[in-house]
């Protein structure tokens, strides 16, 4: 297996020639930053909403004793016929 000290050595290099050339004061996520945001928020935004659709599906009713029966379940399960 190669030795990844190497490379990894080669690759600081070359990002602190970069740095030094970046301007602190000017760096901004830019457009593509905004974009990746949006879409996020925006997945977020339809699952929020799927999610919401689905729940309102749900008919839950609560027994008043929690280990009665629903009304119209067998107690027991039925056997397969044939």
């Amino acid at each position: 297996m190669p030795d990844m000290s190497a490379s990894a050595n080669l690759a600081m290099t070359h990002l602190a020639a970069l740095a030094k050339e970046v301007d602190e004061d000017k760096v901004t996520p830019g457009v593509l930053g905004f974009i990746v945001f949006a879409a996020m928020a925006l997945a977020v935004w339809a699952l929020m909403r799927s999610m919401s659709r689905h729940m309102n599906k749900v008919d839950f009713k609560e027994s008043p004793d929690g280990k009665a029966q629903p009304e119209g379940t067998p107690a027991e399960p039925r056997a397969k016929q044939g």
